[in-house]
């Protein structure tokens, strides 16, 4: 059986922070806590966990300050969660079971992160990530702000979840810190130049996270995941100024960077839609539906495969008549989402039309 230390960096984190520890006591071997300035109760609350509590000063630099916790584990494997993060009961057996099987040749472990969920709970958007990496290969993190753990050697895929479920968030937090190294002249990496350009469209700063967006497609070294995601964010940005001809063109740009994602798909669908052709749309958005399937640690937004197309072919299909496909998509869309206003009321009408 592997050995397991945690490592949590904290600021504030009262409101969370004991509905995180409860739920990995049992299984891990040493929980370590890097506080960087708490001023509420995170100090008062993780002491009845461990006394293995550090002090680290906030330099901007998420990287440092979970390096500087990586340093503070001891045993085999290092497991990281940050203080908003839980695992449910199924993924604690999981991981306890992991703990007992493990193949001590295992470098990294990723494990899927679960970062939404809709009102029944079933998760919406996901991602994987390396959570349990070996203490003597020393892996590091990178980036200032939304920072990463570089891995490499024998790597597992896991079946275990780790849940994102906050409580609040700092919304100014990250584009301070961008905003801090732009001033300061502070050569921006290609992952910083598209998390930063992300940072600014989540501030209504369309213009200036088109400029960004364009920086990071410059570089031509941007993972083809980002990639396309910055296509689809510029296709946003320009949408926002009623530019469609330039939110088409990224959408098809994004295109370029292999098989479609579900997402690119669906906007081509919903472009389509916009100019009234229904039938391109119907392509596009059946497509959506077929799922590749293919394991990928992007971001994953199950609605875009889900119930989003079929809800739109059914308003495709009843444009063109056909009612009948138009009732039955809008009833697998309602098996996604029962409790949706759109979908009940269209179920209402192609009831009626239909006389069912």
């Amino acid at each position: 059986m592997i050995t397991i230390s945690l490592c949590i960096i904290v600021k504030n984190e009262e409101g969370v922070i004991r509905r995180c520890l409860e739920s990995v006591k049992g299984i891990v071997d040493e929980i370590n806590i890097v506080d960087t300035g708490s001023t509420d109760r995170t100090k008062e609350i993780v002491t009845q966990f461990t006394d293995r509590v550090f002090n680290f000063t906030w330099i901007d630099d998420f990287s440092a300050a979970r390096n500087f916790a990586f340093q503070q584990a001891t045993k085999e494997y290092i497991l990281w969660l940050d203080a908003d993060d839980v695992l449910l009961e199924s993924d604690q057996e999981l991981l306890l079971n992991l703990k007992q099987t493990l193949d001590s040749s295992v470098d990294a472990v990723s494990m899927q992160y679960n970062l939404a969920f809709d009102e029944n709970q079933h998760v919406t958007s996901s991602l994987r990530r390396y959570r349990l990496v070996k203490r003597e290969r020393g892996f590091k993190w990178f980036g200032f702000v939304h920072e990463y753990l570089e891995v490499g050697g024998h790597l597992y895929d896991s079946n275990i979840s780790v849940s994102h479920l906050p409580l609040s968030h700092d919304q100014e937090r990250n584009i301070r810190i961008y905003e801090t190294m732009e001033a300061q002249g502070h050569i921006f990496t290609p992952r910083d130049l598209f998390y930063f350009a992300n940072e600014l469209v989540d501030h209504h700063r369309f213009e200036k996270a088109i400029e960004y967006y364009t920086k990071f497609i410059k570089t031509g070294k941007g993972w083809v995941e980002d990639n396309i995601q910055a296509c689809h964010k510029l296709a946003d940005c320009y949408h926002h100024f009623g530019l469609e001809d330039q939110e088409l063109q990224w959408v098809l740009h994004a295109l370029s960077y292999g098989v479609p994602k579900p997402e690119t798909r669906c906007r081509l669908g919903f472009l389509l839609m916009n100019k009234q052709n229904f039938h391109g749309a119907i392509y596009w958005y059946k497509a959506a539906l077929d799922e590749n399937g293919m394991k990928t640690f992007a971001l994953q937004d199950s609605s875009f495969s889900t119930w989003l197309p079929h809800l739109q072919l059914a308003v495709c299909y009843d444009k063109i008549g056909e009612q009948k496909e138009g009732y039955e998509h809008n009833e697998a869309a309602r098996k996604f989402r029962p409790n949706d206003e759109r979908i009940l009321a269209n179920k209402i009408y192609f009831e009626n039309v239909l006389k069912l």
